[in-house]
């Protein structure tokens, strides 16, 4: 679907929702980003992984990408709370293995640099890090970490400060710090960390079609009608 096409079907689309709905969506789309993503690598837990989901989706993230190398990633729709619906899942499940592999360098081709959180060996701390250019934090598994795989690719390592006994914090609240402190730098200054039209008007077109019942029938209806 061409660019000129996609618009007019949003329009016909918007039509059916309410100005209080449309004017949320553009709320929200102003918001999204994707200088920042996150890496969840054999996360084997739902409740933690579904809450990684709605902390991403609450801080403007667009991307998540979900490793499932020895885990199949399964979601508890009462903790992610429909998060999952607002955000583009990629999945690396190939059963030939690799896929810790595959996702990193997909990312390091797109730019982004790798940023591992870790409570052992690290560069720095959590209030030290800075943002620059786009960043994907790789968070691993509940008990093990991170493989080293992704240990050894990653160019910076994050330790989130702790003061009690307890080596490290669990996966999603480490998720929503780390989130806050990047998500608050990108707001503060960051230059272009926001969509661009085309991304947007794709998102709309997504999100239009979700939010609308019998959207498929609708959108038919006015293509074939010849707009």
């Amino acid at each position: 679907m061409d660019t000129q096409l996609k618009a007019a079907v949003v329009g016909h689309l918007g039509g059916f929702l309410g100005a209080e709905r449309r004017a949320r969506i553009e709320e929200v789309l102003a918001q999204r980003t994707r200088r920042l993503t996150v890496v969840l690598e054999d996360i084997f837990q739902p409740h933690n992984a579904s809450a990684v989901l709605r902390s991403c989706e609450c801080f403007g993230l667009q991307d998540v990408h979900i490793v499932e190398e020895r885990y199949r990633y399964r979601v508890n729709p009462e903790v992610a709370m429909g998060a999952g619906h607002w955000l583009d899942i990629h999945r690396y499940r190939d059963p030939a293995g690799h896929n810790t592999g595959r996702c990193l360098e997909v990312l390091q081709g797109a730019g982004y640099t790798l940023v591992a959180a870790t409570p052992n060996e690290y560069d720095c701390l959590l209030d030290e890090l800075r943002l620059q250019g786009r960043m994907a934090v790789l968070l691993g598994t509940e008990e093990e970490g991170l493989s080293e795989q992704a240990l050894r690719a990653a160019q910076v390592r994050v330790k989130i400060p702790m003061y009690g006994f307890t080596r490290s914090f669990n996966l999603s609240v480490s998720a929503a710090l780390i989130l806050r402190e990047l998500s608050r730098q990108l707001r503060a200054g960051a230059p272009d960390w926001g969509l661009s039209e085309a991304e947007k008007l794709e998102l709309r077109l997504k999100w239009y079609r979700r939010d609308l019942r019998g959207s498929d029938l609708i959108e038919e209806r006015f293509i074939r009608s010849g707009q």
